[in-house]
């Protein structure tokens, strides 16, 4: 079973590099490249027309564009018009959901 998180509290960012430098037997700097390396990808391929990004195994990122719509200010009661806007929604894989049960 792979442990991503200490007993107590969530794993830092720099946790999170060490940890993973040491699985990969590369240095910090190298496994900190490759990280920021993967995470641009992503964004970019989530930004792109696609919008949807799937990692097999772990699950899909997918933009939802939110519509926009009209509420009540409760200060004022005065009606208001939110603008729409896109919205990242996570989906797990079937196995991500397994391991959390």
């Amino acid at each position: 079973m792979v442990k991503l998180y200490k007993d107590e509290c969530d794993m830092t960012n720099k946790e999170f590099i060490q940890e993973l430098s040491k699985r990969l037997k590369k240095s910090s700097p190298e496994t900190q490249q490759l990280v920021q390396s993967f995470v641009t990808e992503m964004t970019k391929e989530i930004r792109s027309e696609n919008s949807t990004l799937m990692i097999q195994g772990f699950g899909t990122f997918e933009v939802k564009k939110k519509m926009e719509r009209v509420i009540v200010n409760p200060a004022f009661e005065r009606p208001m018009l939110v603008p729409p806007k896109l919205n990242l929604v996570f989906h797990p894989s079937n196995k991500l959901k397994e391991f959390f049960k």
